[in-house]
């Protein structure tokens, strides 16, 4: 029976070797972590990621050919193939600081494989890595190999959260980089039958290391720019009078371009975006394409001036102040359908308006209390450290209050802000919200759920990105 050994059961590790579990019953998957708490949520009925299809996926296989477990030696020792899937954070201290991906955890895994191995082994890249990552991981390996041989390959992964399972279950491409010699090839051929067992042939995409490790941070970098080019169109639309949702409905028309992350918003999140692209910017630096470099760290300037806009226009609207007044916060994770909080344009604004001395009273349905009052205590970049070795959270921020229902969130405030599309913000009863707010009542959508017009009817003043200005706002000007 081929073993398979995952280490890191976080976002990516567990998801991933749960629907290898699933779709290869004659292989042994084992997810192992150092954190206890981590390990023993996946072995509970309250897994530690909200994903929908997870549970079932889990459930179906725990305990006969999927393990999640923390003996961590064992279970590396055992596996023919090692899939690495630790935490990659950016550096905050010496050389490439805010930037450069910190691969600490990296080389202690690769250490540790080096170890304990007793049988020559796959080890492949599953964390998203910078360029060059699987050099370095191999000359620790040789160098302590002990006679084992070590083949390093690359197999990024490209799930989107929320959607995860469904990407797992039909990928619209596996990418497995190896080495472009006898003993690299077959053991690409070797993870290729793992995929093979249910993703069609045509779309497993073989290439070199080098290849599939930049592919990962040029996808990323590619999405990433979308959303930037129509927030920034979104920008230009308020000043003109266009409406963005028009304009992108007409671009996403050209087949060339197509319809897909052209929705203006708040900003873009998530653990990956802005990660990669400081870590493109970073590579492109070393490499000395100065040029190269500039263009992507505008794609993260365009994002930090579209958050920073939402709070400015938010503050100028409220007669320039929101201190001491109540505002409502409807969503804090990134995205709708996960509980993923990494990065996410919720905790900027939530920042911005603490600024100016605002009492926030926020609602997320995945999202728990004690994750938001840590996020918005924690320095930049902590948060992507395992949650052992992040700072312990501080006493909560006292302007925060989370409860756990919009209508609780809104009541008495000045102002509602939509900082992820959960589609039960859509059908939320704002009349009863509207008579439950101090007027002037205010509605600041970040992800251009609501329909303005029935706000309008209701008695609020909207203001939804990329739309022509409500004429309260046109006499209030965001000053940028």
């Amino acid at each position: 029976m081929v073993k398979i050994c995952c280490i890191g059961a976080g976002y990516v590790g567990g998801p991933t070797m749960a629907v290898i579990a699933l779709k290869c019953p004659s292989i042994e998957v084992a997810v192992v972590d150092i954190s206890v708490s981590r390990i023993t949520a996946w072995n509970s009925d309250q897994l530690p990621i909200y994903e929908p299809g997870l549970d079932d996926v889990v459930k179906q296989c725990r305990g006969k050919n999927l393990f999640f477990s923390t003996e961590v030696e064992k279970h590396v020792s055992e596996a023919d193939i090692i899939f690495v899937s630790v935490n990659t954070p950016t550096k905050t201290r010496g050389l490439g600081a805010g930037k450069a991906a910190d691969l600490t955890y990296w080389e202690s895994a690769a250490r540790m494989i080096a170890d304990v191995s007793k049988n020559d082994k796959i080890v492949v890249e599953k964390s998203t890595v910078p360029v060059k990552t699987a050099e370095a991981i191999e000359k620790i390996l040789t160098h302590n190999s002990k006679g084992i041989n070590y083949q390093i390959l690359s197999n990024p992964e490209f799930l989107a959260e929320g959607t995860a399972i469904q990407d797992l279950f039909h990928p619209d491409r596996v990418l497995i980089g190896g080495r472009d010699t006898p003993e690299g090839q077959k053991a690409i051929q070797t993870l290729k039958e793992v995929y093979a067992r249910w993703v069609p042939e045509d779309r497993i995409i073989c290439t070199n290391l080098w290849s599939a490790e930049l592919s990962k941070l040029a996808a990323n970098a590619f999405l990433a720019q979308r959303i930037s080019s129509v927030n920034a169109m979104s920008a230009l639309c308020e000043a003109t009078g266009a409406d963005v949702t028009q304009v992108s409905n007409a671009v996403g028309k050209d087949t060339r371009i197509g319809p897909k992350f052209l929705n203006a918003s708040v900003g873009f999140g998530g653990s990956c975006f802005q990660k990669d692209i400081l870590n493109l910017v970073y590579i492109c630096e070393c490499n000395g394409l100065a040029e190269v470099a500039n263009y992507w760290k505008q794609v993260i300037k365009v994002n930090d001036y579209q958050k920073n806009r939402f709070v400015n226009r938010m503050v100028a609207s409220m007669f320039n102040t929101v201190s001491g007044k109540k505002v409502a916060v409807l969503g804090f994770a990134f995205k709708k359908d996960t509980g993923d909080t990494r990065e996410t344009p919720a905790i900027d604004v939530c920042k911005g308006l603490l600024g100016d001395n605002a009492h926030l009273s926020i609602y997320d349905p995945q999202v728990t209390q004690e994750q938001i009052q840590r996020d918005l205590s924690m320095k930049k970049f902590d948060w992507d450290h395992p949650t052992h070795l992040q700072p312990m959270s501080p006493v909560g921020v006292k302007q925060v209050n989370v409860v756990w229902n919009a209508y609780e969130a809104t009541k008495d405030a000045h102002g509602v802000c939509i900082l992820t599309e959960w589609d039960e913000f859509k059908t939320l009863d704002f009349k009863r919200i509207y008579d439950n707010m101090q007027k002037p009542a205010f509605v600041f959508d970040g992800r251009n759920v609501v329909d303005a017009e029935k706000l309008r009817e209701i008695g609020f003043i909207v203001y939804s990105i990329g739309k022509p200005l409500d004429a309260w706002l046109k006499d209030m000007p965001a000053v940028a």
